[in-house]
């Protein structure tokens, strides 16, 4: 798995993807969605949801089930282990990114503005 300069995972990070991970993640471990509930949240459509689903199943974060409902087929959508892990990396260095690498409680400095200066 390749990590941007920020170390934050590509594959999650895109605005797309990221709005799958997280619906996915307030799921529980093993529960999943099924293709149109997750399209219908997202308000994505059908093509970009697939397109986007597909690389993160490509990753190994997802896990998507093909199955039938009396004579219907339904898909669902579930975050894997190393999706969820992958999520909860992602998230604690978008932490320490937000938190700019700071360790205890005090506040960063700041540097007066151009316009604060004049």
């Amino acid at each position: 798995m390749t990590v941007d300069p920020a170390g934050l995972d590509p594959v999650i990070h895109a605005q797309a993807r990221l709005r799958v991970v997280v619906t996915l993640a307030a799921l529980p471990p093993d529960g999943a969605i099924t293709f149109p509930r997750l399209q219908q949240l997202l308000d994505l459509t059908a093509g970009n949801l697939a397109t986007h689903l597909r690389k993160l199943e490509d990753a190994r974060y997802v896990g998507i089930t093909k199955t039938h409902e009396g004579r219907l087929p339904v898909t669902f959508i579930g975050l894997t282990s190393r999706g969820r892990v992958a999520f909860e990396d992602y998230t604690a260095t978008l932490r320490a990114l937000l938190d700019g690498g700071r360790t205890g409680d005090a506040p960063p400095t700041q540097t007066p503005t151009s316009r604060e200066k004049s």
